[in-house]
């Protein structure tokens, strides 16, 4: 599998543990902020970005569709509502994310559509060829072998089925470019920390995004794993971009 400088890149260089446990353990401490510092760090944009991201799943009609790496399950949530699907299962690594998600299915009544559980991009526990979509929000930054977690979802997805991908990207417009540096160099980390108590969290969203292969560079990865039908749409000025493969 291919290595990607974003690999390397992980919330604690002190740290022994490998790049998978630090995210875990990095999300469970965040996890009581995350959806607080979400909207409040994007001025509540994160919210429309899901919405286009989703539309574009819309006219398959998917209804068994895989969420990786679901945190408070905010995406799962939209995706109840805009698809209507019979099931969706979301996974991620860190249980403090889950709990939280789970307490906001159980308040909007959705347990019978949407289950979470423990689980890793990795390593899917699922047969091959089960989903009708696959989606990952604000994830694939985190994913420890960016190929390895690419393959295991094309694996589990039906043939024709979709993979979505929403993910943060760095805008090339002049005066745009420089507000978002300043805005991930010094806003995200210092906002970030006051709020979560965790300032190498929102620094090593920032380090992430920089080293993330984006644009044409991850439909490469797509394609190289076997996704067919790629492309991608940019959003906000480049601060987000939607990424599609088919199986």
């Amino acid at each position: 599998m291919g290595n990607y400088a974003h690999d390397r890149i992980v919330p604690d260089l002190d740290s022994n543990l490998p790049k998978k446990e630090q995210v875990a353990h990095m999300f469970n401490e965040i996890a009581h902020k995350y959806d607080f510092l979400n909207r409040f760090l994007s001025a509540g944009i994160d919210i429309s970005w899901r919405k286009k991201a989703l539309n574009l799943l819309k006219k398959n009609q998917p209804q068994h569709i895989l969420d990786v790496a679901t945190g408070t399950a905010d995406l799962a949530i939209m995706s109840a509502k805009l698809l209507s699907p019979q099931q969706i299962i979301g996974i991620d690594i860190s249980s403090g994310m889950l709990d939280i998600g789970k307490k906001k299915i159980s308040k909007l009544g959705l347990q019978d559509c949407i289950q979470l559980q423990l689980g890793d991009s990795e390593a899917l526990q699922f047969n091959d060829h089960t989903f009708d979509a696959v989606t990952v929000s604000f994830g694939v930054r985190n994913f420890q072998q960016l190929e390895k977690g690419l393959s295991e979802i094309l694996r589990v997805l039906k043939p024709k089925g979709q993979l979505m991908i929403l993910e943060f990207s760095r805008p090339t417009l002049p005066v745009i470019k420089q507000c978002y540096q300043l805005y991930m160099n010094f806003i995200t980390p210092g906002v970030g920390g006051l709020f979560s108590k965790s300032k190498k969290a929102y620094q090593y969203l920032n380090d992430s995004v920089r080293q993330f292969p984006e644009g044409k560079d991850l439909m490469a990865v797509m394609e190289k794993v076997g996704y067919k039908q790629t492309f991608y749409k940019r959003l906000t000025f480049g601060i987000c971009t939607i990424y599609i493969g088919e199986k």
